[in-house]
């Protein structure tokens, strides 16, 4: 059997797990677990506070600084309401393709890491190779951060870290931040014969969402000249306005979801202070002028820290080597990569699949692809003997 075939029956084994974000993980990563540790990986599982959620950290190597980290998400999108023509957690294969719930974004990278690691294991590494599997990527981010959380704890970090979201092998050194937000307003229900005894939530964050729409012009006219992203400045929309009871009653709650996707962390900080001045000072003393108890809450729902493109980049130098492209791109779409960064680590981006294929209905993975990230994978091991 081919290394290609091994890994497309890995790869089969991993879409078998129903990992959706809602569900539990954990046979995954227990399969995991157990491939990597019959490879001599040392291995660290840390888990979430509900213990359904698990992400695993495993280790082949020296333990020394200066590792490379191989990063993959096990959790994947619903299938609900999708019209899939084939079970989307049963491996089909038609036409050199690859169709299954996870197989692009992002198994099949990780099907690939368990397919090489043996290689990793049989010589003396230079340096370790982590690798990095997480849960809970498609809502926030989770498992990513808690276990950034935990490694700037360690002495002995790694340096660099190569997430293999679907770039079909193109190099990414930078994406944009994903920041989600809920803004509640409590204000007081009231008859809606006499509007002005009351504090409607609903008005009130119908000013909001219009302070939102100015700040999305002002963010467009800071985009950075010469910007390489699509829009070129951070982008912000609402996903959702929810408040009141009926016509005819003062609506005493009201909700907005909205999202910011900064270009720099610099961005950020202004938007979200702007939003939090706006409510402070003009929005909470008129409806506390009517009722001292109104209140204006924002739940941070994803905070995902984005990939800055820099000018020293030795991971980004080493999958050129690796893959000979030249060259490297930026994309509108989030990853973990950014929270590597942001820990002091050179990140990018790179695996196999097309993102146009993710979150869909027949999601597949090319096998040409598999193989291409197959290749890359071991030329890193020749590079690291």
């Amino acid at each position: 059997m081919s290394r290609l075939d091994r890994t497309v029956d890995l790869l089969r084994d991993l879409i078998a797990f129903p990992t959706i974000s809602s569900d539990s993980n954990l046979a995954m990563i227990e399969f995991l677990e157990a491939r990597l540790g019959a490879c001599g990986a040392r291995c660290e599982i840390v888990g979430d506070e509900t213990g359904t959620k698990a992400t695993l950290f495993a280790t082949i190597g020296p333990e020394i600084s200066g590792g490379i980290v191989l990063s993959g998400h096990t959790d994947v999108v619903p299938v609900a309401g999708q019209d899939w023509h084939s079970d989307p957690f049963a491996l089909h294969e038609a036409d050199g393709l690859l169709y299954g719930r996870g197989t692009c974004d992002m198994k099949g990278f990780i099907a690939a890491c368990l397919a090489v690691a043996p290689l990793y294991a049989e010589g003396r590494l230079s340096r370790p190779v982590h690798f990095a599997f997480t849960h809970d990527e498609e809502v926030g981010c989770l498992g990513a951060q808690a276990l950034v959380a935990e490694m700037a704890k360690w002495e002995m970090r790694p340096a660099l870290a190569l997430i293999g979201e679907p770039t079909s092998m193109r190099i990414i050194e930078g994406h944009k931040g994903c920041c989600e937000y809920t803004t509640t307003f409590h204000g007081l229900e009231g008859h809606g014969s006499n509007p002005a005894l009351g504090v409607s939530a609903t008005e009130y964050a119908a000013r909001f969402v219009s302070r939102l729409l100015e700040l999305r012009s002002e963010l467009a006219e800071r985009a950075p000249r010469g910007s390489r992203f699509d829009p070129p400045g951070t982008t912000l929309q609402v996903g959702r306005i929810a408040g009141g009871v009926a016509h005819n009653v003062i609506a005493g709650l009201a909700e907005v979801d909205w999202e910011l996707r900064p270009v720099t962390a610099a961005d950020k900080d202004f938007a979200t202070a702007t939003m939090r001045d706006y409510c402070n000072e003009t929005l909470l003393p008129a409806m506390r002028a009517v009722h001292q108890g109104s209140k204006i809450d924002t739940a941070v729902i994803g905070d995902v820290a984005g990939l800055e493109p820099v000018d020293d980049n030795e991971a980004a130098r080493i999958v050129a080597e690796l893959t000979g492209a030249n060259g490297a791109d930026v994309v509108p779409f989030g990853t973990e990569a950014g929270l590597f960064q942001h820990l002091g680590m050179d990140a990018v981006v790179c695996g196999p699949g097309d993102i146009a294929q993710a979150h869909k209905p027949d999601e597949f993975l090319a096998r040409d692809q598999l193989d291409a990230c197959l290749t890359m994978l071991e030329r890193l091991d020749t590079r690291l003997r």
